[in-house]
């Protein structure tokens, strides 16, 4: 009687173990909260720039991740393992501004990694707006079980401070810097030699219309801290003057970019952007300190 009493809770203990493998957990200072149901996982993190951070305000630009190291529980064939991770990024208003719906569906032989780190990694950049506040959802799935993992956290997205605008009835939605050889968003002052940057308006507004058409200026100037002369240009829609720009394209995106050659430069080189309306007085100058390395 006594050895079928034993068997009987050693069976139930094991039953336990696997019908309730699950867990919740929170950082009460990032706000992560993570679900496992079949997986789980060691520590879940945001990093940013290779470092962890309990940062959720991010500058227009930065690009963060939410880290998943050490995750388990997933089924082995040939000793790879299948994760599959979607990502979604969902606006205040509960839209969806982001969607990848499998960040690993190229990985179809699997991965071979202990410990399995897995990350997902998230540019708070257009489609994502600045002044906004959003909501990660990142959720793992095995696709040769039923086990699954889900990180979810709060985020907000901040203008780059490091512009100064001065405006006249011109209002815009975005401003940054973007580098064509890096393919990033800059979120900081500093550039690269030998590389095009380009200085970009989004949403601008305010300019008189004429038949669809308005009619902007554009100049772009620079000097190095030792006031010698790096951009000299008076006017970069001269070309526009009788025919003028569509109003949409303006209020798409308004750019222009430059290409600094290796030399000698002291920094902070000083660039200053002003956007006029040549048909009224609506006018936009934006200023910013670079660093050129």
């Amino acid at each position: 009687m006594m050895r079928t009493t034993i068997v009987t809770i050693m069976i139930l203990a094991i039953m336990t173990s696997c019908n309730f493998s699950k867990s919740v957990k929170k950082d009460f200072v990032s706000g992560v909260l993570t679900k496992g149901d079949g997986l789980s996982c060691e520590n879940v993190y945001l990093s940013l720039n290779d470092q962890e951070t309990k940062q959720t305000t991010f500058v227009y630009g930065q690009k963060f991740r939410m880290e998943f190291d050490n995750i388990a529980g997933f089924k082995k064939e040939n000793g790879n393992v299948y994760p599959g991770m979607q990502v979604i990024v969902l606006n205040n208003a509960g839209d969806t501004v982001l969607l990848a719906n499998d960040l690993y569906s190229e990985k179809t032989d699997g991965l071979n990694l202990s410990p399995l780190l897995l990350s997902a990694t998230v540019t708070a950049a257009s489609p994502i707006n600045s002044g906004g506040e959003y909501i990660l959802y990142v959720n793992i799935w095995d696709k040769k079980e039923k086990g699954t993992f889900t990180g979810q956290m709060n985020f907000k997205v901040v203008p780059n401070d490091l512009f100064t605008v001065e405006a006249n009835k011109v209002t815009f939605d975005e401003i940054y810097l973007f580098s064509l050889e890096r393919g990033i968003v800059i979120p900081d002052n500093k550039i690269k030699f030998n590389e095009n940057i380009y200085l970009i308006l989004e949403g601008v507004t305010g300019f008189k219309e004429e038949t669809g058409m308005v009619f902007p200026g554009l100049s772009l100037k620079a000097s190095d801290d030792a006031n010698n002369v790096i951009l000299d240009n008076d006017d970069l829609f001269a070309d526009y003057n009788e025919s003028g720009l569509s109003l949409l394209d303006l209020h798409s995106q308004v750019s222009t970019h430059f290409l600094l050659n290796a030399g000698e430069l002291k920094n902070p080189m000083h660039c200053e952007l002003v956007l006029w309306d040549k048909k009224s007085d609506a006018r936009l100058t934006v200023k910013t300190d670079l660093i050129v390395e």
